[in-house]
């Protein structure tokens, strides 16, 4: 069963995946959220219903000094309709501090052009807080 990494945003959703043995994680997509969570759990039930996934792996986004902030509060608000909806699947949560800022310095390593990073970033991150869900592991 694989584990599905998700990068929580206000504007964007990264959804990232593992491979079937849960040793490396890939980039999946990145959902437009349009101010709704309704779209982004649709996406999740036709990703969900193409592979098959035990784990959601959400990041949470917590300060640099270690408390919550409004976006945290969203994302546990997030978390809550997740673990309503999936309340067969095993829903965890990795702290997220820093992933988009490494996610945005790969990008610029790879020299990725300016106007597609916004698309990708997310996504990035998402495969950064699914890699920490298995190194933790």
């Amino acid at each position: 069963m694989r584990k599905l990494g998700i990068d929580y945003g206000e504007a964007r959703v990264g959804i990232a995946i593992t491979d079937e043995l849960n040793i490396t994680a890939q980039g999946l997509e990145t959902i437009n959220r349009n101010n709704s969570d309704k779209i982004v759990l649709k996406r999740l039930d036709e990703i969900l219903e193409q592979y098959q996934v035990d784990t959601l792996v959400v990041g949470l986004p917590i300060t640099l000094k270690g408390t919550k902030s409004e976006r945290t509060i969203k994302t546990e608000e997030f978390i809550h309709k997740l673990k309503c909806k999936y309340n067969k699947l095993t829903i965890e949560t990795v702290d997220e501090r820093l992933t988009t800022v490494e996610a945005h310095k790969t990008m610029n390593m790879l020299g990725v052009n300016k106007n597609k990073k916004r698309d990708i970033v997310d996504t990035i991150a998402a495969v950064y807080i699914l890699e920490a869900y298995i190194n933790k592991k």
